[in-house]
């Protein structure tokens, strides 16, 4: 593809740049200030050129003519990280390109699929003229941590702007996999609660046993809903902690649930379920992050069908969950590099991302009138 040919030594410098800004989650007001002035400065010359909307440290990219008349396609990518593993042995910012592969912290989630939207709104700038679609770009932070004034803040002034999404292109390292359903994510903090005494009078109740029974419920639970497309609920026990002495009765004792819900459940429904199956006391830190899944007869589903590309239900949670349009998640990379020591992203694969967010324009545009 000429376009990305023409641009990958440019594309490629700015996911370089990227990695060298630290943007951890609720500290990301570094990288969007860069990326504004870079996005600023990209605009000069193009006809007839677009709006770089701040909103927090997000950013919001839209044509100065975009038209309530065209249907709308949104990419939109994070720009935040988590922080780096101990275990890195390079410069988790170094950003350096060695061997065809681009090193660091973010390259792989999610600053390369970032920069591929990037590249691919661009070109759609630049063919402005002949499109029938409007395309917006969000780069979202605090992605990582589901945090209030990431993508829900866009969406809330999209809909003050009046712009509204037909479809969503969710930019995350899938392999260049088309992820048409993903799990939500259910965290519940639950607290067994006994009564104190002296080990040594067998005194008291003791919150720890009621604690491993009611793990032992849940670890035997099963949801009775299997969903067709993405298989079974997933529970575990991630985390325990109690007691304050060797010869104290414990009479509170905390442990945390970690579930990966389908669609077939909604997350306050897995919470009462659950709490009429334990003693212990139940509460969710989040009911927002809901399972996702691309609606049957979406022309983005029809898109990867047509390019041959395989579709899969993604195991990890994103942006999706917050945003109710039809989308579809897809990007360059792999997820299973995500969150771990020795980051890297291949120039290979940033250009396959390029290609295929190009291609996901020129179908939409073509079908999507």
């Amino acid at each position: 593809m000429e376009y990305t040919e023409k641009n990958l030594n440019a594309a490629t410098g700015l996911l370089q740049s990227l990695v060298r800004i630290p943007s951890y989650t609720f500290d990301e007001g570094q990288i969007a200030d860069f990326l504004e002035r870079f996005l600023m400065e990209k605009s000069v010359g193009i006809s007839p050129g677009y709006n770089v909307r701040r909103i927090k440290n997000n950013l919001l990219l839209y044509s100065r003519e975009y038209s309530p008349n065209r249907k709308t396609l949104l990419f939109c990518a994070h720009i935040d990280t988590v922080k780096e593993s101990e275990n890195y042995t390079f410069d988790p910012f170094c950003g350096t390109l060695s061997d065809g592969r681009i090193l660091g912290l973010g390259s792989n989630d999610d600053k390369g699929a970032a920069t591929a939207a990037i590249f691919a709104f661009l070109y759609y700038m630049e063919l402005h003229g002949k499109m029938k679609i409007n395309v917006a770009l969000a780069l979202c932070a605090e992605e990582e941590r589901g945090g209030d004034n990431g993508i829900t803040a866009v969406v809330k002034e999209l809909d003050e702007l009046g712009v509204k999404p037909d479809w969503a292109v969710v930019c995350e390292p899938t392999n260049l996999e088309a992820a048409v359903a993903e799990r939500g994510l259910l965290v519940i903090d639950a607290t067994a609660t006994g009564i104190s005494g002296h080990a040594a009078r067998e005194e008291g109740v003791n919150a720890l046993y009621i604690a491993m029974d009611d793990i032992a419920r849940l670890r035997d639970f099963r949801f009775e809903k299997i969903s067709p497309l993405m298989g079974k609920v997933r529970l575990s026990v991630t985390q325990i902690s109690c007691g304050t002495a060797h010869n104290v009765i414990p009479d509170k004792c905390t442990y945390t649930i970690d579930i990966r819900p389908t669609e077939l459940y909604d997350n306050a429904e897995i919470v009462e379920l659950l709490s009429r199956t334990v003693k212990s006391d139940l509460k969710a830190r989040n009911l927002k992050n809901k399972s996702s899944a691309t609606p049957q007869g979406c022309l983005l589903s029809e898109w990867a069908e047509t390019a041959g590309i395989r579709k899969v239900v993604s195991p990890t949670t994103s942006d999706w969950g917050k945003i109710s349009f039809p989308a579809m998640k897809i990007g360059p990379g792999k997820s299973e590099r995500s969150h771990k020591a020795d980051e890297f992203i291949t120039v290979g694969e940033l250009k396959g991302g390029m290609e295929k967010y190009i291609e996901i324009i020129d179908f939409i545009n073509e079908r999507g009138k």
